[in-house]
């Protein structure tokens, strides 16, 4: 009975999931598209790591900031490969990839890729990044203005999966969440060993 309860709220859940992703992804155009593809298209990023990781330099010193970098390179790298795992193990379709999201009229703007989509590595990653050089940069200056930029970065690419049709919105929450998690943990490793070596 209990068994049959959990598949039955899965089920409705899924569902609901599905009706969310294809009313966000609705709503589209040609302008949006364009948008879309670019808050997903990772290498249009690299300056920003780049741009932050050059502050970190300049802020802290090489010590500090070397053990900083690592805390964020560790948590997208985390982020990435658990995401590569899930997506194995729970081998959930993409929506581009699922005959029920296709015939009920997905708009698609990018090439298909891999076949599952359990979680969003892209909403990890970008929230991860987000949530982890928020809490370094508290360490030196008032972070609130960058903290809530970089914030709502992360959730525009997170939710740009959505509009271009390759997660679903759970996906895509659960990546955002599981991004955070790991960003906690390593920024709080981080401050930690640099107490502990007295940087």
């Amino acid at each position: 009975m209990e068994s049959s309860s959990v598949i039955g709220l899965w089920g409705t859940l899924e569902q609901a999931d599905k009706a969310a992703t294809l009313s966000i992804n609705a709503l589209n155009c040609p302008v949006t598209d364009f948008i879309w593809s670019i808050f997903s298209n990772i290498p249009v990023w690299i300056p920003l790591y780049i741009g932050v990781v050059v502050f970190f330099y300049l802020r802290f010193g090489w010590k500090r900031a070397s053990i900083f970098t690592l805390c964020c390179v560790l948590t997208v790298l985390c982020c990435d490969q658990f995401g590569n795992v899930c997506k194995d193990f729970f081998a959930r379709l993409r929506p581009c990839h699922d005959p029920y999201m296709i015939d009920a009229g997905l708009h698609i703007v990018e090439k298909l890729g891999g076949k599952y989509g359990f979680y969003s590595a892209h909403a990890a990653n970008a929230m991860g990044f987000a949530v982890c050089s928020s809490i370094i940069f508290k360490q030196v200056c008032k972070a609130r203005i960058y903290s809530c930029a970089i914030t709502i970065w992360a959730l525009l690419v997170a939710i740009s999966r959505v509009f271009v049709g390759k997660h679903f919105l759970g996906d895509v929450i659960v990546g955002a969440m599981v991004g955070a998690i790991f960003a906690l943990a390593f920024a709080s490793l981080g401050k930690y060993a640099i107490k502990k070596l007295k940087l």
